[in-house]
């Protein structure tokens, strides 16, 4: 398949016609190399951008510092989206038709367009659309379509300076195998189950390695034993709880009991007090009636007869007076003391029976367990069990992790048999043998060096064997990288068709000012007599005399005329 045109346009105005052809051709940058003019910002490598664009890469790698993801050329990017620019990119197989008519825009959602030979694809459809348009006989899911004809476009500094692992950084030894077995013909349809399960290894040992934490399964299993005998111990507790359903109505009766207790107890204290007052005073009344001095008396009582002649009343009856009122005295005092002592009994009583409900009360209280403690020991087991359930469940993911893993890695032993089979392997021998022939051909007219790919089966840090292929130069010299790129890439594409192998019969190459004119004259050569087109982007004062052709010319821009005309 080869470029036949690409075209610029508004949905009303054409802005650029690029017409292709077979063999060598130029985008050529005009402007003079000066202190004024660089020759930057014309849009040559562009022109490359856009093509690879109609193949799939996305629409901000035409507007956005390949160097620097954030810068965005805002000038472009706002003209070819306000203008509705669109890309028109032909494909043909003999020049004579237009066999795949590609068309994108810069447009987003709805408006995007994403059309093959005028049928509208969604974004996720539409790599998959061009790998069954352009090539139809590969129906794998890998290598994809971009990985497929990744050496085809070179533009990128990753691919201007490694010939094979031009892909993006994080492209395992596993994908490379799966493209280059592709490439170079060896048949190999597990590839992208192999892909897949050499990725499901990868991404459920990632896994096992967050469940794990840092330890093992056994580590978890230990643990969780141990938390099962906490859960079971306190199970056994909870099963031994003296539970009083009727603890704070029988702590109320306590504290009622005593407080009657307190005040009972203060009333038999005032009570004593009161028949101890009584039985002194009667006491009292008994000591006064003895100790009367009757001789003293009766003499005070001979001077007021002296004195009182009249007095009616006898010493005698003063004396019996006396006695009598104090007897009366201590009769009305012991009169009391009866119901007294009988109140202090029946107090004495209760006060007992109150003391004796109080023990009962307190010995029951203080031999049963509150809810409080069983409230306790539930929220144990609740953090136990949350615990036990953690524990569990990343065992659990941990033995599934262990079980996929053993599945993967038998299922991967099962493809890895046939694929580092003796015979599989001598079929990549014999390919690379075919390929190696006219890769050295072709490196040794350019450079007079020969250079050949080789293959190695390595292992990886997980233990899994792949083929990693890498080129190198059979004089063991340094020779010229670049040159190196250019030779593989014509001399796949003559092993491609040596050996039916559907490949792109186009070639993109940017900064070819950096190759000798010697080499950029060979490559001329080579591939204006074979069924290649090279196209390549280049400064005008920096072409070889033999490229300095009109007919070669598919494009030239300046300063003055760059690629979008955006200033016209």
């Amino acid at each position: 398949m080869f470029l036949k045109s690409l075209d610029i346009a508004t949905p009303t105005k054409v802005i650029r016609e690029i017409k292709f052809h077979r063999g060598l051709n130029l985008i050529v940058d005009e402007t003079v190399n000066n202190q004024t003019e660089t020759g930057n910002n014309v849009g040559k490598t562009t022109v490359l951008r856009l093509i690879d664009f109609c193949l799939g890469k996305e629409a901000k790698s035409i507007y956005t510092d390949p160097e620097n993801k954030r810068t965005t050329y805002t000038l472009v990017r706002d003209f070819l989206i306000k203008n509705e620019i669109i890309i028109t990119l032909a494909l043909t197989q003999n020049f004579d038709n237009d066999d795949i008519v590609i068309r994108r825009n810069f447009l987003q959602r709805k408006q995007a367009l994403r059309e093959i030979n005028g049928v509208q694809y969604k974004d996720l459809e539409f790599e998959d659309a061009l790998m069954a348009h352009i090539f139809p006989g590969i129906t794998v899911d890998k290598p994809t379509f971009r990985q497929i004809i990744s050496h085809n476009i070179r533009y990128s500094d990753l691919r201007l300076t490694n010939t094979l692992n031009i892909l993006d950084g994080n492209t395992s030894d596993a994908e490379y195998e799966t493209l280059y077995l592709l490439l170079f013909g060896c048949q190999f349809e597990e590839g992208n189950a192999r892909q897949e399960l050499l990725a499901n290894i990868q991404n459920e040992s990632r896994f096992k390695l967050r469940l794990e934490r840092g330890e093992s399964k056994n580590a978890y299993e230990s643990v969780l034993g141990i938390i099962e005998g906490d859960i079971e111990e306190l199970n056994e507790r909870k099963s031994t709880l003296n539970l009083n359903p009727d603890f704070e109505s029988d702590l109320n009766a306590l504290n009622q009991i005593k407080y009657k207790i307190n005040n009972l107890t203060s009333e038999i204290t005032s009570l004593n007090i009161r028949k101890e007052v009584i039985v002194e005073t009667i006491r009292d009344f008994e000591h006064q009636k003895a100790n009367v001095d009757l001789s003293q008396l009766n003499q005070i009582y001979q001077q007021a007869s002296a004195l009182i002649p009249a007095l009616q009343k006898k010493f005698e009856d003063l004396v019996m007076y006396h006695d009598q009122m104090l007897d009366q005295k201590a009769k009305f005092l012991a009169d009391e003391l009866p119901d007294l002592e009988r109140n202090i009994e029946e107090k004495e009583r209760l006060l007992e029976s109150l003391s004796f409900q109080e023990k009962n009360l307190s010995e029951k209280l203080t031999k049963s367990d509150t809810f409080e403690d069983l409230e306790q020991i539930i929220t144990q087991l609740n953090d136990l069990y949350q615990k036990k359930g953690e524990y569990e469940n990343i065992i659990f993911q941990i033995e599934e992790v262990e079980a996929n893993l053993k599945q993967y890695n038998n299922d991967l032993e099962a493809i890895d048999n046939h694929l580092f089979s003796d015979e599989f392997e001598e079929c990549i021998k014999r390919q690379l043998r075919k390929f190696n022939k006219i890769f050295a051909e072709i490196s040794e007219q350019l450079y007079g060096e020969r250079y050949v790919i080789k293959y190695e089966i390595v292992t990886n840090r997980k233990g899994q064997r792949v083929y990693k292929f890498t080129s190198f130069n059979v004089n063991f010299s340094s020779g010229k990288k670049q040159g190196e790129i250019t030779c593989f890439d014509i001399a796949y594409t003559l092993f491609a068709d040596e050996n039916n192998i559907p490949c792109l019969h186009f070639l993109l190459n940017d900064k070819k000012e950096l190759m000798h004119d010697n080499q950029l004259v060979k490559i001329a050569q080579i591939v204006n007599k074979s069924n290649i087109q090279f196209v390549a982007s280049i400064l005008k004062d920096k072409l070889p005399d033999e490229w300095d052709n009109e007919n070669y010319f598919v494009v030239k821009l300046s300063q003055n005329d760059k690629l979008f005309r955006i200033e016209q």
